[in-house]
């Protein structure tokens, strides 16, 4: 489909072109692979281990296929609605705009969140590398710098995308080269199937709650449907990009896991009393190949986690915070979109400013807030992931009276079990957080409702077919 066929394609619902269609497929690929981070779990590796029981690559391959099933459906949905808002414009205009509003309120925990999670853990590998430098500086640098690439348009983000995207894999290619030789040549601390399998601590809550702490690392894939109205091309290109980067994620997180875990140093520490300073994986990477891979991995990640996937976690949080605020949910001034770059500069520069005072407060814990936040970011997604699902079988199945069982029924129905599964594993803090913020927002939804701003969304001019 042509540049101007996709942009008529917003304008049949009720919407101007107004972002820049500049993006292939291959860029959305790449924005979703630097999304989620094909190192991700390097930064977050000691808390998954410890709560799985050091059954860590278990934990990811499980969580990989519940977010399969869940980009499944964002595939389906992203084909009906090609609009930027993700699950926000899926959930309300598949079942009713209400629901659009609850899911993109939940799903805000997750985005508004996550930039802040991403700067604090890249600060903490940067402190760890540099420990004159305290982590909140690392975090305020990384926000600036983010903030400013961010603003110059959607294209210097891609182009960034893609040297970040190489590197990243360079560096996991090298550790999985030293770590399979240090394994061959004896320096496993493990057997070969503890990663996947320990019969001394498996049990089926204690890895679906592992689930929860890894299914961080696949949050990104969704956010390439927030990039719908800057694609060139129609809404199937978006679900292309959406399940391969996802197939391609899960299989490298599985195998640099499963390397990772048998490399442990100290596996029993690690299991009894977690990861205490946040480098289980740089610890596991230096009993491989020594202290240069350490550092190596360190920098990596924070330069992976604090500039490459912060900054498209920042852009994808503008687009939802734009699509939601065109359509009166939230603040109308959020809706303004820079007529030099074309982005919603005053939603990213809200951001920014959101991630200073979260990250920046919360490097002051004593854990600096990794944990809590890790869970509070994976449980606004997933409770809104589980709408989403719901979303597809009430468009297709029940309005448009599709067929097709399999697509539209099964495998939502799927995604359903295992996130639901994993939302009541989740830790507590998580439930009691993430169960406030949901009120929060029926409140806000039912004041709107009584000012005469009911959710609703523009309508289209034709149907969708």
């Amino acid at each position: 489909m042509s540049e101007e066929n996709a942009s008529l394609d917003v304008e049949r619902f009720g919407y101007r072109q107004e972002l820049k269609r500049s993006l292939t497929f291959w860029d959305l690929l790449i924005y979703g692979l630097i999304f989620m981070v094909p190192i991700a779990p390097f930064g977050i590796f000691g808390s998954v281990f410890n709560a799985a029981g050091g059954m860590v690559a278990l934990a990811y391959a499980v969580g990989a296929v519940g977010m399969l099933f869940t980009a499944l459906s964002y595939a389906q949905m992203s084909k009906a609605f090609p609009l930027a808002g993700s699950v926000y414009a899926y959930a309300g205009r598949g079942i009713a705009p209400p629901f659009g509003f609850i899911a993109g309120w939940q799903i805000l925990l997750d985005y508004i969140l996550v930039p802040a999670l991403l700067y604090i853990i890249s600060g903490i590998a940067m402190n760890a590398f540099v420990p004159g430098i305290p982590v909140v500086v690392w975090v305020i640098g990384f926000i600036v710098l983010n903030t400013v690439v961010n603003y110059f348009g959607i294209e210097l983000t891609a182009r960034t995308n893609r040297v970040m995207l190489v590197l990243e894999l360079i560096v996991l290619a090298i550790f999985l080269v030293v770590g399979i030789v240090a394994l061959v040549s004896g320096k496993a601390t493990g057997d070969g199937l503890s990663p996947v399998y320990d019969s001394d601590t498996f049990s089926l809550s204690l890895v679906f709650g592992a689930v929860s702490l890894a299914a961080l690392s696949f949050l990104g894939f969704d956010a390439i449907s927030t990039l719908s109205e800057e694609n060139r091309e129609a809404g199937n290109q978006v679900a292309r990009a959406t399940v391969a980067s996802l197939l391609v994620v899960a299989v490298l997180f599985i195998v640099q896991t499963w390397v990772a875990a048998l490399l442990v140093p100290d596996r029993q520490k690690l299991l009894t009393e977690g990861d205490t300073s946040g480098t289980a994986f740089y610890d596991a990477a230096q009993h491989a190949g020594g202290h240069w891979l350490y550092v190596l991995t360190a920098v990596m990640t924070a330069i992976a986690w604090g500039f490459a996937d912060a900054l498209v976690a920042q852009a994808a949080t503008s687009r939802l915070l734009f699509s939601m605020a065109r359509d009166r949910q939230l603040p109308r001034f959020l809706a303004k979109v820079d007529p030099s770059h074309q982005v919603p500069a005053r939603a990213t520069f809200l951001v920014a400013l959101i991630s200073v005072a979260v990250g920046a407060g919360l490097t002051l814990r004593e854990d600096n807030g990794v944990s809590l936040l890790t869970t509070l970011v994976n449980f606004g997604a997933l409770t809104a992931f589980l709408l989403l699902h719901l979303s597809v079988i009430v468009h297709y199945l029940i309005r448009r009276r599709s067929r097709n069982y399999l697509r539209h029924l099964v495998f939502p129905l799927c995604g359903i079990v295992i996130l639901g599964y994993v939302v009541i594993e989740a830790k507590v803090a998580a439930q009691t957080v993430g169960l406030i913020w949901l009120g929060i927002g029926l409140v806000v939804m039912a004041a709107l409702m009584l000012s005469g701003r009911t959710p609703a969304l523009s309508q289209p001019t034709r149907e969708n077919v």
